[in-house]
């Protein structure tokens, strides 16, 4: 048999399923701030990026869509009165998505109606019938490993279910490290089957798109002085100068060093990750409190 992908929109939010309308609204605007095209340079999968996250929160915060696409049947991931549908949104469009509303623009204020007058005691009412009983379904798993070069195209992937059933699948384009395929309603049971995508590399790169990741570690004394350290591409290893006061998170971007896809280009991210000794010894103790010493004394 054959099956359709759609994208995990929880994963693409990164929240679990079933969040509350608060948890959503909170993760959508921090993945729109990631990805918004004009916060991402020359990046070339942000605007992709950009209107999958915009597809997902329109899907799992209007209940039907959100019903429809738990339950594997067909929808419209995004319709002509979703907000960022062209990719590229109005300004006052998008600070009303991210911050609620925007000021200096009315809304309208809904009308108020008076409550419903209470209906007479019409004597014993009965309680409605109870609803039918659900049924379990037991979701599945399973880890699928690709190399840059497959996820950038898209790869046939074959599963065997555990009832021997076969399904054919074919991941999609410019799939990244960490994405979460859904195949509803495949499972044994009536089920969903979920594709857990691994895109790594053997030297630790990880790929988004045709954007690289990379995690950088570093001892405190080259996060604070600054070094030229080696680091690995797609193409091999070249010499990155990192910044004297680099603390973790701050990322250093390698132009051009990401996949490509005709004429685009992606680039590489360097993440700083500022590591401690797990069992200093008595001169480093040393040193670390005359640091904190003079912390204290600024």
């Amino acid at each position: 048999m054959t099956a359709t992908t759609t994208p995990d929109y929880w994963a693409v939010l990164g929240l679990e399923p079933g969040a509350d309308s608060q948890t959503l609204k909170r993760a959508f605007r921090a993945q729109a701030r990631r990805w918004h095209p004009d916060l991402n340079g020359s990046d070339p999968v942000a605007e992709e990026r950009f209107k999958l996250v915009n597809e997902a929160y329109a899907v799992l915060s209007d209940p039907k869509r959100r019903a429809a696409w738990e339950a594997g049947e067909g929808f419209e991931g995004v319709q002509p009165g979703d907000p960022f549908v062209s990719g590229f949104p109005d300004f006052f469009d998008y600070l009303d998505a991210l911050y609620g509303k925007t000021p200096g623009r009315r809304s309208e204020e809904p009308e108020l109606e008076p409550p419903p007058e209470p209906e007479p005691f019409r004597g014993v009412t009965h309680a409605p019938p109870p609803p039918p009983p659900v049924t379990a379904t037991n979701d599945e798993e399973t880890v699928v490993e690709l190399t840059p070069e497959q996820a950038l195209a898209g790869e046939r992937v074959e599963l065997v279910l555990r009832d021997g059933t076969c399904v054919e699948v074919w991941t999609p384009p410019l799939a990244g490290d960490g994405w979460r395929l859904r195949l509803a309603g495949v499972a044994p049971g009536g089920g969903d089957h979920f594709l857990q995508l691994q895109v790594r590399t053997p030297e630790g790169l990880r790929i988004d798109g045709l954007r690289v990741n990379y995690e950088l570690e570093l001892d405190p004394a080259d996060a604070v002085l600054g070094c030229k350290v080696a680091v690995p591409t797609l193409e091999g290893p070249v010499t990155l100068q990192v910044p004297p006061g680099s603390s973790s998170g701050r990322l250093l971007r390698l132009r051009a060093r990401g996949l490509q896809w005709g004429e685009r280009s992606g680039d590489q991210f360097v993440e700083i990750r500022v590591v401690v000794p797990d069992q200093p010894g008595d001169d480093e103790l040393a040193l670390y409190r005359r640091l904190r010493e003079l912390a204290l004394e600024r």
